[in-house]
């Protein structure tokens, strides 16, 4: 059970990374937010960062919300790995 939670927190990581480069490669104007993996990464990780947005105050132009995202998903990890194990 713990390698199911490591593998999850890993996959959504690798999402919320993907996000990131994806959301800087569409402000440097070389990919189309329209594009099929844009869509797609900004459609899987727009739940959970909006509310997570919604509660950090605005910062220069800079979404911390993937950052705090990161660090949720790492102490729920380490919580859920403690409970099962």
């Amino acid at each position: 059970m713990t390698d199911l939670i490591d593998m999850l927190a890993t996959i959504l990581s690798l999402i919320l990374f993907g996000r990131i480069i994806v959301s800087w490669m569409v402000a440097l104007g070389r990919l189309s937010p329209y594009s099929p993996i844009a869509k797609t990464l900004f459609d899987l990780t727009e739940p959970f960062l909006a509310p997570i947005r919604n509660l950090l105050p605005q910062t220069a132009g800079f979404d911390l919300s993937p950052l705090i995202a990161f660090i949720i998903i790492q102490i729920l990890r380490t919580l859920l790995i403690q409970m099962v194990a």
